[in-house]
């Protein structure tokens, strides 16, 4: 029987020992007692662990922040951070974290797109995001649906504080920026065919 101190098992899990304090008390995951009162835990104990929460498969625990720029990173750091603290505090082991820069109309996001690749390949068995809007700005209902199909649920903790009013502004001006771009094409385009026409109809009365 191999015999792991806690700072051994809590490098394994990616967790800090503190928190691998708190599993103890809450009877997330028990360590044993030595006659010293000391904790240890087995190897066995680590592989049954893992095995119950679908760990040892395929299958991923992903967390998922995204910022619109650059100048965001704290914002992003938060994100990652309070998904650890929850995953942490339900005795989740993130196999994966990933940290996305860019608008959340942008459907080009190579990390988002592998993560989705991922999802129709069946890797992946939960997606942690602070709020709906750092997935994707608008359509999320169709994208938890596609991951639904999959086997993949997406968690989505609703802490509101990492959802920037000033991306969401940006975004709309974005939008409004686009459309008001096709508009005048499409007017210089009438114009254009209304001047053929009236070319054409000239050409023909003279």
């Amino acid at each position: 029987m191999t015999i792991l101190k806690p700072k051994d098992v809590a490098d394994r899990l990616g967790i800090t020992t503190r928190t691998l304090q708190t599993w103890d008390r809450k009877g997330i995951f028990k360590a044993k007692r030595s006659p010293t009162n000391r904790r240890f835990y087995t190897e066995d104990q680590i592989n049954q662990y893992l095995s119950q929460n679908s760990l040892s498969s395929n299958k991923k625990q992903v967390a998922y922040a995204r910022v619109s720029t650059y100048g965001q990173k704290d914002d992003l750091k938060d994100q990652l951070s309070y998904i650890r603290q929850y995953a942490n505090a339900q005795g989740i082991v993130l196999d994966e974290e990933i940290s996305d820069i860019g608008s959340g109309l942008n459907y080009k996001r190579q990390k988002w797109n592998n993560l989705l690749d991922e999802v129709m390949n069946n890797k992946i068995d939960k997606i942690y995001i602070t709020y709906k809007d750092r997935f994707i700005r608008f359509g999320y209902d169709w994208f938890e649906n596609l991951c639904k199909k999959h086997g993949t649920e997406i968690i989505v903790l609703n802490n509101i504080d990492t959802s920037p009013d000033k991306e969401l502004v940006d975004d709309l001006i974005s939008i409004i920026h686009v459309f008001s771009c096709r508009l005048y094409g499409l007017r210089k385009y009438k114009k254009k065919i209304r001047g053929e026409y009236l070319n054409d109809d000239q050409d023909t009365s003279s």
